[in-house]
């Protein structure tokens, strides 16, 4: 059914049909909307028998989607930033024991200093958690996604974190095609646990592993996450039979063919490369696309097929590993180690700055023409580093950088000095 929703109603529809047992969650922005709404579902009877609990913290419910998970429930929660980082502990138990739970990243910024706008500096950092990652780059593949997120992790028996970008994607308003629940009871089966607790068949879970086995035990974990590679590409090649429209999969091209530069990014901003690029080939230039939506387990054989013929690779990095550079770019140089690529790294659009058409196409244009550096920080404001480094180096009581940094902003961008 169509509707004009904002993104996280419409997630919150879609999670609601995928008949989770436990959701538990603290509230945070930008996925507040989310949980609220499931609240209002469950609250109201609508979603049936789900407990929806309220807890204490994020570190509290993720520990409570693993009790619920190992008991034999399907579960959810969501998150962004500071929460996420506040769960790691539990996010990290929760991928070693194997449990299949689903979880929302609304992706924000991560302090200091306190930014609430979008980036993709929370989810990256979880990258070597052991949970599956996907993106979505529409507020309609949030929607498909999820449903295809619950039967990725309880085929595998591993957590996934379906990323959608905050504020961008949760809080805009789009025609969303909401399915019904006949058509999701159809594609995802009822909830079959490969691991639960059961007093009739008792079992550990969680138990104690000395040296002598856990090599073991994690190469089995990196087994089933490069396991996942296949399986996520046939719960959306299944999600396309079922519901007649193609979302997910492992990575999305857009006009490659003949392209000598191909642009690499995760997320919302695909949709503005797209169209940067349609206006760049009315111009006569040749740019081509190629959409990550599977991050954790990263397609390295098939971005590398996919990256013959081509020249240059522009990474959009909207996480910077600081004092090293671009988080995706690292994971492309690895995948086309053995091909002859001239590979560049830009950092754009880090806590919530607007990645515009006017900017992509200058790197873009940059990059044909041979005059990009390997690492690149878009619309950097020079002006203002300039600023702070000349106050540093003349004196060493130069007080909080974030301060000093915003008040020179304001005093630039109002005519001052």
């Amino acid at each position: 059914m169509l509707k004009q929703i904002q993104g996280s109603q419409g997630v919150a529809q879609a999670i609601a049909l995928c008949r989770p047992e436990v959701i538990c969650a603290y509230p945070i922005s930008p996925q507040t909307h989310i949980v609220e709404a499931l609240g209002a579902l469950t609250g109201s009877g609508k979603l049936e028998d789900c407990e929806f609990i309220n807890v204490e913290s994020e570190f509290a419910a993720m520990s409570v989607a693993i009790g619920s998970s190992v008991a034999g429930a399907r579960s959810y929660t969501a998150t962004a930033s500071q929460g996420l980082l506040f769960m790691a502990e539990a996010v990290y138990n929760a991928s070693g024991l194997g449990l299949p739970i689903v979880m929302t990243v609304a992706s924000r910024s991560i302090g200091a200093p306190i930014n609430i706008w979008n980036d993709h500096s929370d989810s990256l950092s979880q990258r070597d958690s052991g949970w599956l990652q996907i993106f979505a780059e529409d507020n309609q593949e949030a929607v498909d996604m999820h449903i295809q997120a619950f039967k990725i992790a309880e085929e595998l028996s591993i957590p996934i974190m379906v990323c959608m970008d905050g504020f961008v994607l949760t809080h805009a308003y789009e025609r969303m095609d909401i399915p019904t629940q006949e058509q999701v009871d159809a594609y995802l089966p009822p909830y079959d646990p490969r691991q639960k607790l059961d007093v009739n068949h008792p079992v550990s879970i969680g138990a104690m592993v000395g040296p002598e086995a856990f090599t073991e035990v994690r190469y089995l974990f990196h087994h089933h996450t490069i396991e996942a590679l296949q399986a996520i590409e046939k719960a959306s090649e299944d999600f396309e039979k079922a519901f007649g429209r193609k979302s997910g999969g492992l990575l999305s091209p857009y006009k490659i063919e003949g392209a000598d530069t191909i642009v690499l990014a995760l997320g919302s901003v695909i949709g503005t490369i797209k169209d940067t690029i349609d206006e760049m080939e009315k111009e006569g230039k040749k740019v081509g696309l190629i959409g990550i939506k599977s991050y954790r387990p990263f397609p390295d054989k098939q971005l590398a097929e996919l990256l013959k013929g081509a020249k240059k690779v522009v990474v959009i990095d909207r996480a910077l590993q600081v004092g090293i550079g671009g988080v995706v770019t690292d994971d492309v140089i690895r995948a086309t180690r053995k091909m002859d690529l001239d590979i560049f790294s830009v950092i754009a659009g880090l806590g919530g700055r607007p990645i515009t058409k006017k900017g992509l196409k200058d790197v873009f244009n940059k990059a044909m023409n041979g005059e990009l550096e390997e690492l690149y920080f878009l619309d950097l404001d020079k002006e203002l580093v300039e600023k702070q480094l000349k106050r540093e180096k003349e004196d060493r009581h130069t007080g909080p950088l974030a301060e000093a940094v915003v008040r020179d902003s304001v005093s630039i961008h109002k005519g001052g000095i």
